[in-house]
């Protein structure tokens, strides 16, 4: 249970928190293998098996998050390729609502993303988003991912969040885990960041799948 006297800023994640992970997940699981495939003249299948030790490689480095880094890497613009399945960018159910409810009480809503910027620009324009939140800070504006340690400092000195009286909502736990080594106090993990996949088993950070029980806890 949340005790929101105490809590006086709201960090939150961006992909598979406030909008649904299924567009990142079509988009380097199925649609970036099979442009791949096509430039390279090869099955997607065989595409597929090609990019994945690639991208698990850098998986919780910034690289890994970095659509300049993947355009070099590929061979083909990362960007305008998004902009081809900007259509299947969606906000999570409830997340504006959710939004308005803590600007209501007076809280910070604090983006702070792993994304790369122009991520970040492609799915405001498509959401909306920004105008309900009161801050955006991604990574790579500080040089470090969300995993390490080095991110929460820059992100302290940004907005100088006290971590007792933080809330952070993530739907990877690694990245809890960092946020948790650095001592906030309040964390919660997403219960179903794709709506086209199962929900996850529980894990190590309490879940909430409707911002609503979130809200009134």
């Amino acid at each position: 249970m949340i005790d929101w006297q105490r809590i006086n800023m709201v960090l939150l994640d961006l992909d598979g928190t406030l909008l649904d992970l299924h567009f990142d997940n079509h988009f380097w699981l199925e649609y970036v293998p099979r442009h791949y495939a096509e430039r390279h003249g090869l099955p997607p299948e065989e595409a597929r098996a090609l990019l994945h030790p690639r991208f698990a490689a850098v998986i919780g480095k910034l690289p890994f998050y970095c659509l300049d880094h993947w355009s070099r890497e590929l061979g083909f613009d990362i960007s305008t390729l998004k902009r081809d399945v900007q259509h299947l960018i969606a906000i999570r159910p409830g997340t504006e609502a959710f939004l308005e409810a803590l600007g209501a009480r007076g809280l910070p809503r604090i983006l702070a993303t792993n994304a790369h910027h122009g991520a970040i620009e492609l799915k405001m324009a498509r959401t909306g988003l920004a105008s309900r939140l009161d801050a955006i800070y991604s990574a790579h504006d500080f040089g470090h991912p969300k995993e390490e340690r080095a991110f929460w400092e820059c992100l302290q000195a940004a907005t100088g969040f006290d971590p007792a009286r933080t809330l952070f909502v993530d739907d990877n736990e690694q990245v809890l885990d960092a946020a948790r080594d650095y001592g906030i106090a309040e964390l919660w993990s997403i219960a179903r960041p794709d709506s086209r996949r199962l929900p996850r088993a529980p894990g190590d950070y309490p879940q909430v799948d409707d911002w609503i029980e979130l809200l009134g806890s």
